[in-house]
């Protein structure tokens, strides 16, 4: 029987956490439970960092970035023995069920303290949209527009003057913010870590377009891809072209969560506290076919998701 829960944030910070940590503590108040915020991830375990929640802890939060709880990266966390001491801090505060707010890293600690026998459920929280389990992450959405925005008035210098504007955005290992931000952008060409590009094809791609009389583009680069300081120079020298480039770091993990993204950390937070009063534990709460669905963690190790093939190919098409 469940009578209090933890939640804590961990990982990278994602606009809308704020708007999931307020559902989750409000709506499990009035469910009943108590409620136990822990600070700074799961280095506030170790370090013995919590505080109790009511409802007017979590007031006008949900408009606001990043989180209230604080967030850590925490790589002792991998240790099986901290992974233990966690486990007993936990149990001795009474706590009965973790909610964790994060991406697939902060996915692996909780299933790792669920293997200890502490039930947990993890709510996807993340900019990339690269997690396991769920068509879609609280934060992907505000950061797409985020970058969006960006990238508009980035167009009008490059539009002035003539030029190939070329803008980084977040994604080491997957491209959803690239492919994402280049569509709604209309963008020349992306680069994304799922479908390498030799910079000569970038380059012929660029020079095709402007024989048909595009004066100025936009290439968006994921991290992952490629090393954007080397597709500027690559550009230099092999074309006429005159490329420049704009970084958008940390900006895209900041400011006000979009209204889908307060909405669905809301509706997440509803099935993660259902779930555990339903006795279902150590699961990935997450949108599927449309659908908010909770999936054990084993289950969802098998549902990976990608970039959708056709969009990729359509920001070539379109952005000529």
């Amino acid at each position: 029987m469940i009578h209090k829960i933890g939640v804590l944030t961990s990982g990278g910070d994602a606009p809308g956490m704020n708007a999931a940590i307020r559902g989750v503590t409000r709506y499990a108040i009035q469910k009943g439970l108590t409620v136990e915020g822990i600070l700074r991830g799961y280095a506030g375990l170790l370090s013995h960092e919590t505080r109790p929640l009511d409802r007017r802890d979590v007031g006008e939060i949900i408009h606001r970035g990043g989180t209230m709880l604080r967030t850590a990266r925490c790589l002792e966390f991998m240790e099986k023995d901290v992974q233990k001491e966690a486990a007993q801090y936990l149990r001795s505060l009474d706590i009965d069920a973790l909610v964790v707010i994060g991406g697939d890293g902060s996915m692996k600690g909780a299933q790792a303290l669920s293997q200890l026998g502490i039930p947990t459920i993890t709510i996807p929280g993340t900019i990339d949209n690269d997690m396991m389990g769920t068509q879609y992450t609280v934060g992907f959405d505000t950061t797409i527009n985020t970058v969006l925005s960006s990238v508009n008035k980035i167009r009008d210098t490059a539009y002035s003057h003539e030029r190939v504007a070329v803008v980084e955005v977040m994604g080491r290992h997957a491209g959803f913010i690239a492919l994402y931000a280049g569509m709604a952008a209309g963008a020349e060409a992306v680069l994304v870590p799922e479908h390498p590009m030799e910079l000569s094809d970038l380059c012929a791609h660029l020079e095709e377009s402007h024989r048909m009389k595009k004066m100025s583009s936009i290439v968006i680069v994921a991290e992952g891809a490629a090393r954007s300081t080397d597709v500027v120079k690559y550009i230099r020298e092999h074309t006429y072209l005159e490329p420049n480039l704009t970084v958008l770091g940390y900006v895209q993990r900041g400011g006000a969560p979009s209204a889908y993204d307060s909405i669905m950390a809301g509706l997440f937070a509803q099935k993660a506290v259902d779930s555990l009063l339903a006795g279902t534990y150590n699961c990935v709460v997450g949108l599927l076919d449309s659908r908010i669905v909770a999936t054990p963690y084993t289950e969802a190790e098998h549902l990976k998701f990608s970039i959708d093939e056709n969009m990729y190919q359509l920001v070539q098409w379109l952005g000529r």
